[in-house]
């Protein structure tokens, strides 16, 4: 038991999925603080996490559940939900990114773009993440135009957006 787990003093992307996300949305959520008030850089973040996120999207995540030859059932790690990654990839920028239409354009056109490549299975938890930015930009925009702006999608977040 001893030779199938590795501990390292740091973690490591290839580890840890997590960790990786968290770095890129604090980067992300830095951006959007008041004090550098940067929204591409945030945009820029989001073409990153979106990456990662495709990329976790089809794999496999229920791997907590180690078996011996027979079939028991012998070890149980907890693992992230494909929500759970949606969740802390996005949370916190769409918090932050609330009253940015190019943060909510390239949010939208992320999770869009997720939805392309994620297997039947996770469209219904993009589906719903898809209605929470909705709900957000319907909280945070009082004005009608500007919120028409926000929910459409565009990679750049800068108003090129090629599907209304």
């Amino acid at each position: 038991m001893r030779r199938a787990i590795l501990l390292e003093r740091q973690r490591t992307f290839d580890q840890d999925p997590k960790y990786a996300l968290r770095l890129l949305v604090d980067v992300a959520i830095k951006a959007l603080s008041p004090a550098i008030n940067d929204p591409t850089t945030a945009v820029q973040t989001l073409d990153e996490i979106e990456d990662l996120l495709r990329r976790i999207a089809v794999r496999d995540l229920d791997v907590g559940r180690v078996t011996d030859d027979a079939g028991a059932l012998r070890v149980v790690v907890p693992t992230a939900t494909f929500q759970d990654f949606l969740s802390l990839a996005f949370d916190e920028i769409r918090f932050y990114g609330a009253t940015s239409l190019q943060v909510m354009r390239r949010l939208r056109a992320a999770l869009i773009g997720l939805a392309s490549v994620a297997p039947p299975s996770r469209q219904q938890a993009i589906r719903d993440y898809l209605e929470h930015v909705e709900v957000t930009a319907k909280h945070a925009i009082p004005d009608v135009g500007d919120l028409n702006t926000a929910l459409q999608q565009d990679r750049q977040g800068l108003g090129m957006s090629r599907t209304r």
